[in-house]
């Protein structure tokens, strides 16, 4: 087997500590920068972010949406050519191809797919970009299944979003519901309830819920209807309600017009 890679992390928080501190302790060279994190055991600290690159065969950006340009703006200069830059930053698309096309050198668009702090290097992920195969053979060898998805910076981005338009979605539809069932009094019997329906899931449900909203979009307008007004009379804000009730009126209009 290739001797391990040197790996640059840049961003030395949550996630990124919890890859790099593993990616040392699997024996990799890993340096490190985060401008207010010191490096966890076994990362050597670099002064700045071209610092860490410099002698970089792969750089790993785990920072935030609001600063993966400016990262990747300001490391450009020092990476090494032939070098791999991975970005895996949860962003929009076009912030991928951005940052891919500002590196100008091999790129992966990395997607995590599940929580980093509880799973380390070996968050299943999904990667695209020139670079996503080369990837996937690199964090592969460190335990990180990784799904390459095509060629274009920005497809692995679209898939993680499009999932957490129904993760989060459904936390804060929970959410919504357990506060209204709370000014009720009934918040541990709801909670129960989710827990059962949760449980019991498969994919029978999900069919369900996509073709029964279709086929019974005009009743379920009425449901969600009296749902916001109750929400409101309780004094809980309708977001998830009122945007449920919003869908399935577009659903309705869209049935009606067939």
């Amino acid at each position: 087997m290739s001797a391990p890679p040197t790996i640059a992390v840049l961003g030395l928080g949550e996630a990124g500590s919890a890859i790099a501190g593993d990616l040392a302790a699997a024996g990799a060279r890993v340096l490190g920068f985060d401008p207010v994190q010191p490096p966890p055991d076994g990362v050597e600290p670099a002064a700045d972010a071209p610092a860490a690159v410099a002698a970089a065969d792969i750089v790993v950006s785990v920072n935030t949406a609001a600063v993966a340009l400016d990262v990747a703006e300001t490391v450009t200069p020092a990476l090494p050519p032939g070098c791999l830059y991975a970005d895996l930053n949860t962003a929009p698309p076009a912030l991928k191809r951005a940052v891919a096309s500002a590196v100008g050198v091999v790129f992966a668009d990395v997607a995590l797919m599940e929580p980093v702090p509880d799973w380390g290097v070996r968050t299943p992920a999904l990667a695209s970009g020139d670079g996503a195969e080369r990837f996937a053979a690199a964090f592969e060898r460190f335990g990180m299944p990784v799904t390459s998805v095509g060629p274009e910076p920005g497809a692995a981005a679209a898939r993680k979003l499009a999932r957490s338009v129904f993760m989060k979605g459904q936390a804060a539809a929970i959410g919504e519901a357990l506060e209204a069932a709370g000014r009720l009094g009934c918040e541990d019997w709801l909670y129960r309830n989710i827990e059962t329906t949760m449980a019991a899931a498969d994919a029978r449900l999900v069919r369900r819920l996509v073709e029964g909203s279709r086929q019974h979009a005009g009743r379920r307008v009425d449901e969600m209807a009296a749902a916001v007004a109750m929400l409101e009379e309780l004094g809980v804000e309708p977001r998830i309600a009122a945007a449920s009730e919003a869908w399935l009126r577009s659903l309705a209009g869209s049935e009606a017009r067939r």
